[in-house]
């Protein structure tokens, strides 16, 4: 028995082909429990028909150094400085996507942007972000007490589970359990690990709806969002980052 993936219109397709390409499996809790007590999870490697990796000769600067990025073997290192962004070199509307990371200091920060617009990504000022796009947060659990000690104030109004959320201009209306504005889908469950330790994102976009998977399970994301088609853009946030086996699908 699988978990329950909600797929939109027109996408039993796509699940077909998944159970026939071998990208999507199932694993069961490690703890024995009655049958009805059992949890699973869908788990998308990202191999299978259609699947690719994505490399340095995808993406294109937008106001990061030639040095912050240094690609390597199946991933790429950040340094996470300036902040900033790269982006592909393709625009895409629907898609699947996979990728492993890891933060390399505590409180480190970065992210995925889904649906950036090229308007957005134009003059993009040195040490910004783009004023565009569905974040997929990427952030270490150190973040937290960082925030807290720094500003005095409560970490309530972010996650470090994989929230997912619009950023300026865009727009997206967030699953529930949500932040204190309501403007972030928060995760589900807290799924996310620590520095040094790899995660496993797998992101799906389609019709304007954004859902993530963190390590297997789903946790959060949005729909009816504003543009629904873009750019996908990796962050550099002040902290280094390694990301791993980034691999698309493209979907019609």
């Amino acid at each position: 028995m699988f978990c329950t993936l909600r797929y939109s219109p027109g996408f039993a397709c796509l699940l077909a082909s998944s159970f026939l390409s071998g990208s999507l499996t199932a694993r069961a809790a490690d703890a024995p429990a009655p049958e009805s007590a059992v949890v699973t999870k869908a788990f998308i490697d990202g191999t299978g028909d259609g699947w690719r990796t994505l490399t340095g000769d995808d993406f294109a600067p937008v106001n990061c150094d030639p040095e912050t990025w240094t690609w390597k073997d199946d991933g790429v290192l950040c340094t996470g400085q300036p902040v900033g962004v790269i982006k592909t070199k393709f625009t895409v509307k629907n898609f699947e996507l996979v990728a492993r990371w890891k933060h390399l200091k505590s409180a480190g920060n970065s992210g995925i942007f889904v649906w950036a617009s090229p308007e957005v990504l134009q003059e993009v000022p040195r040490n910004s972000l783009p004023r565009g796009g569905i974040e997929v947060q990427v952030l270490d659990h150190g973040y937290t007490e960082q925030y807290e000690r720094n500003s005095g104030k409560k970490a309530d109004w972010f996650s470090t589970n994989g929230d997912v959320f619009p950023v300026g201009t865009s727009k997206m209306k967030p699953f529930p359990p949500l932040s204190p504005n309501g403007q972030r889908s928060f995760p589900k469950k807290k799924l996310s690990k620590g520095i040094n330790e790899w995660n496993h994102y797998y992101v799906r976009g389609i019709n304007g709806e954004i859902r993530l998977w963190v390590n297997g399970e789903e946790v959060s994301g949005g729909s009816d969002c504003e543009p629904a088609e873009g750019h996908l853009c990796l962050e550099s946030e002040g902290s280094p980052i390694e990301f791993r086996g980034i691999r698309i699908r493209e979907l019609p």
